[in-house]
Parts: C-alpha cells; structure tokens; sequence
C-alpha cells in the first residue's frame, strides 16, 4: 500500500505539534509524533496524515520522505519554508503554515499525540516505537514497513484491509491524473 505524500500537509502537522510544543523541538521527537499520529491515523480512517512512506529504522519507525527533509532537503521545498533546519539536533517554526491542509481531525489527532507524549524525551520516543508490532530491525539500513501489520494488530478484518488498499491505490491513481492533466 503507497500513498500520496503531501510535504505542505505534512509540514503543517509538525508545525501544529512544534507549536504545542513552544515553538521547537527535538527533531527525532517531532519524527516519532509525526510517525505515531499518522499510524493513528491510519487505524482510524484508513489513511495517514502525510501521505509518506513509513519505514523502519535503526532508531525506530520514521517516515521516510520527511525524515530525508529534515535532515538534507532543499531551500526551495514546503518543508523548508515553514521549518528550520536543524541545529543542536532541534527544528523550530519559521513561519505560519496555518492549517488549512489539516482536518479538525488531524489537528485533534495531532495535539492529542503530543499531549500523550509531552513527557517523553526522544530516547523514550525511540524504546517506545521499538515495541510496536510494525517495527523490524534493519541492521543500520531501513526497511519499508507494511502497513496490513498495523492494521490488523489494531484488530482489522482481512476484509477491512483490503478495503483500504482498494481505497488507497484509487486515491493515489486520482491524484497522479490530476497532476498528469495540468
């Protein structure tokens, strides 16, 4: 199952949860958020907040295309414009992305994963995703993450499942002939 990453989208969730957040953030903790409100996400609807590749790495899950923006994407990406680069491991707003790509939902979703983690240092956020069903240690690499693993520890039906599936390979055909047609 692939979905549609929206780099917009998904730098206004983590700007949502640097701002609960004062503003900055240790930017493996914001990772691991991001990560945990997009498996929620995906539990409760069928899709993530993103739209990115989950993988499993070294340090725990991550999602893989805003993991790369963090750590080396360029000046000119959505990411860029609204988050900073890090500096003593910390990533901060750099300006209002608002919240317009984001359910009532999402940011619900995403205040609430922060609020349930508030407490956590990064080193807890890594011990607590290393005991998640989906996790797989990739021995110094990473690993795609099958997200049928999350679903169905989260007691979906195989039925249910494919459902999503089905759902998701739509969207994601929906959104590629709307970009081809402009």
């Amino acid at each position: 199952m692939r979905f549609v990453y929206e780099e917009r989208k998904t730098a206004q969730a983590a700007s949502v949860l640097l701002r609960a957040n004062g503003g900055r953030m240790n930017y493996m903790k914001l990772i691991k958020l991001l990560y945990l409100a997009d498996r929620q996400s995906l539990i409760d609807t069928g899709y993530t907040i993103s739209g990115d590749t989950l993988v499993s790495m070294d340090r725990g899950p991550v999602l893989s295309k805003t993991y790369e923006l963090i750590n080396w994407g360029d000046a000119g990406t959505a990411w860029k414009q609204y988050i900073s680069d890090p500096e003593h491991y910390e990533v901060q707003t750099t300006a209002d992305t608002g919240t317009g790509a984001l359910s009532e939902y999402e940011v619900e979703l995403l205040l609430g994963v922060h609020e349930q983690f508030r407490d956590f240092t990064q080193w807890d956020l890594v011990h607590y995703t290393h005991e998640l069903p989906e996790w797989t240690d990739p021995r110094g690499s990473s690993r795609p993450i099958d997200v049928r693993v999350i679903l169905r520890e989260a007691g979906k039906s195989d039925e249910e499942i494919e459902a999503v599936a089905s759902v998701v390979e739509e969207l994601r055909f929906l959104k590629s002939a709307g970009t081809r047609a402009r």
